[in-house]
């Protein structure tokens, strides 16, 4: 199997590729929805494949200070996954959580990460869940790690770790709304002939 370039991706491919979001966000709508005791309404506005170089500055400055939440997913596939959160969505999810007041806005201390992590691990669960449902592959993932840092520094580590293997990752933008608007941003990296494996696994030729 050979690996597949930026483009040779065409419409059809991301077509299947938004389905899979979009199984996705509902599964992630309906566990965070019961966690948190709250109305959400998830949706999936945009799936692009992304040369790595350029995922910084489609997430806003790069400076900016966001939350991300990393982890490894191998055995059928393998590669990293990322779920990245603004700090405002990330400060609403953490609040309701922990009961707190909607306004709060400290920084966030050991508890808030640990909370941060678990609502990370349902929402990427519920993506790597949706992509093994339609593929039939197994997906493990890692335990997953949390950062609060500029974009830059969270997306470098894993954009120069990826780079060495794949030229594109996985965009998928999730909105969040209900009682309040929360936005993210999934980003899955298959590493060498993972995207293939993906795509056959779906009866699309390649």
């Amino acid at each position: 199997m050979s690996d597949i370039s930026y483009e040779e991706i065409n419409d059809k491919y991301l077509d299947v590729l938004k389905e899979i979001g979009n199984i996705g966000a509902g599964n992630a709508t309906t566990a965070i929805a019961n966690m948190l005791s709250m109305t959400i309404d998830m949706n999936v506005p945009m799936v692009d494949l992304t040369p790595v170089e350029k995922i910084g500055g489609m997430l806003g400055s790069e400076e900016d200070i966001i939350v991300g939440i990393m982890l490894e997913v191998s055995s059928d596939i393998s590669g990293s996954m990322m779920f990245l959160l603004d700090m405002e969505s990330a400060h609403h999810l953490v609040n309701r959580m922990m009961m707190r007041d909607p306004d709060y806005n400290s920084d966030f201390d050991e508890m808030d990460l640990s909370a941060i992590k678990e609502i990370g691990n349902i929402i990427a669960g519920a993506y790597l869940s949706a992509l093994s449902g339609l593929t039939n592959l197994t997906i493990t993932p890692s335990i997953p790690y949390v950062a609060v840092d500029m974009a830059a520094a969270i997306l470098s580590v894993p954009a120069i770790q990826f780079g060495m293997v794949s030229d594109n990752a996985l965009i998928i933008k999730t909105e969040i709304g209900g009682e309040s608007a929360i936005n993210g941003y999934f980003i899955l990296m298959p590493e060498g002939d993972s995207y293939a494996k993906i795509l056959q696994a779906l009866g699309i030729p390649i």
